[in-house]
């Protein structure tokens, strides 16, 4: 009996033993864990379990193309393992591309992946305004897994300010500011034409310059001194991403256009009717 005694209070004694360690490597293990989740979570989605696929999201986002110009929609995805990346348009739930394949009669779609790189992206080429909108890179796990990308096709546009007509009295500068809108990226160059002729900003004329400021809306400033009778015309502006746009000028020589006559007789026709009303109204007073 004593053996016995003996021999229950060594088994209740590792049995202890056994409990403490399996705790603490038990808490440990969830430590770790809680870590590698807080890191994977600061990258993007993470499902808890550390051989899931999940998207970087810092990688992955929106897209603003221009009209035409290749677009390209990326989607980084982490432990993809042997799963596959498609991509689908939500517009009509239009299959693209699974894996390296494209799935889809229109050839402007392709995705691109460089083993071993995590980056599948979808080419559209020659994107027109009805290619805007949401695209889903799917995970094929159970269930899949999306990450959505907005596509937005923009077309730039073009204005001179103060058209289509101004006018300039002979002898003082020209100055016709040309404004490129709703482009993404500045235009590569803008040059202007005087009557269909591309100006020459080195020629025996004289007292032409340009000066262009490109940002998200790209300015062009054409600078002609000592306006002449001859600078009277048509002038464009031509950026390289854009449709052209035109004006007209018109260099007076002392006269004044049948637009600024007419205002001119409105202007008094006007200061007269309120000369009558105010007799009228002290008339009343008296």
């Amino acid at each position: 009996m004593v053996l016995r005694h003996g021999f229950c209070r060594q088994c209740s004694d590792m049995l202890f033993v056994v409990c403490t360690i399996t705790i603490v490597i038990t808490d440990l293990s969830e430590c770790l864990l809680s870590k590698s989740n807080k890191h994977q979570n600061n990258l993007g989605e993470f499902s808890g379990k550390p051989d899931l696929p999940y998207f970087d999201k810092a990688a992955s986002k929106n897209v603003t193309s221009p009209l035409g110009k290749t677009a390209y929609l990326n989607c980084r995805v982490k432990n993809l393992a042997n799963r596959t990346v498609s991509w689908v348009r939500h517009r009509d739930i239009h299959l693209l591309t699974v894996g390296r394949y494209t799935y889809t009669g229109d050839q402007r779609f392709r995705s691109i992946n460089q083993p071993p790189s995590e980056d599948w992206t979808l080419q559209i080429k020659y994107p027109q305004i009805r290619d805007s909108g949401i695209y889903e890179c799917q995970i094929s796990t159970t269930p899949h897994i999306s990450q959505y990308i907005h596509l937005q096709v923009v077309e730039p546009r073009t204005d001179i300010i103060g058209g289509p007509e101004i006018f300039i009295d002979r002898g003082s500068t020209i100055n016709l500011t040309c404004v490129v809108l709703h482009s993404p990226e500045p235009p590569s160059y803008i040059f202007w034409n005087h009557n269909n002729a591309i100006i020459s900003y080195d020629s025996p004329r004289g007292g032409v310059n340009v000066v262009t400021e490109k940002g998200s809306v790209t300015t062009s400033h054409l600078l002609i001194q000592e306006a002449r009778v001859e600078d009277n015309g048509r002038y464009q502006c031509n950026p390289s991403n854009s449709q052209p746009k035109s004006i007209n000028v018109h260099v007076l020589n002392g006269e004044y256009p049948a637009a600024m006559q007419h205002g001119g007789q409105a202007h008094q026709r006007t200061t007269h009717m309120y000369c009558l009303i105010f007799f009228a109204c002290m008339l009343l007073h008296v």
